[in-house]
């Protein structure tokens, strides 16, 4: 059985690759520093919290709401997006596009974890993986086309070595979904 690549990709950004010659990103997945470590101050997380509203809000917006320059809001959006804080993205609505069923998908894991989750981050079918403590050793949301489809995807995820056990937990309403997490709790001074 083989699973086909969706045409479509649910979050529409630019990969990381394509980006280190231009802006010097470096991706998520590379860069273990904390938000502590990256120095990240009041008015950066004030620009990470308006983008997380609107991640479309220009420079100048953002100067008169956040009392810095255009040219400070710039300089720190650039900073903030090379450092991979944050990443602006399109957001989709998978039902709109062709993905009827969605699922999160726990797995039970005997094997090596680490290569186990860089392979099946791989798949176009996986949109979200993380690895858990718990009843699960790993979750990964997955888009399908359809019933068949989502039974193809649990298939290969079956075929998998190292994976032990397969639990799939189908979506039928998302009654909510955000991205404005807002500021982080105030730090201790």
């Amino acid at each position: 059985m083989r699973i086909e690549p969706f045409a479509n990709e649910t979050v529409l950004s630019v990969p990381n690759q394509q980006l280190e010659g231009e802006m010097g990103i470096t991706g998520r997945q590379s860069d273990t520093k904390t938000a502590s470590e990256r120095d990240l101050d009041d008015k950066d997380l004030q620009i990470i919290a308006a983008l997380q509203i609107n991640g479309r809000t220009n420079y100048a917006e953002l100067a008169t709401g956040i009392d810095l320059s255009q040219a400070a809001i710039r300089l720190r959006v650039n900073r903030l997006l090379e450092s991979g804080v944050l990443e602006i993205v399109a957001i989709t609505d998978p039902l709109s596009i062709g993905f009827t069923v969605q699922a999160l998908i726990g797995l039970t894991v005997d094997g090596d974890i680490e290569a186990l989750s860089d392979e099946i981050g791989a798949r176009k079918y996986a949109v979200y993986v993380v690895l858990t403590a718990g009843r699960f050793d790993m979750l990964v949301e997955v888009l399908c086309r359809d019933n068949d489809h989502l039974l193809e995807v649990m298939s290969d995820l079956r075929a998998l070595d190292g994976v032990s056990s397969v639990e799939a937990h189908t979506y039928l309403r998302l009654t909510k979904q955000t991205y404005a997490w807002g500021m982080p709790p105030t730090r201790a001074t």
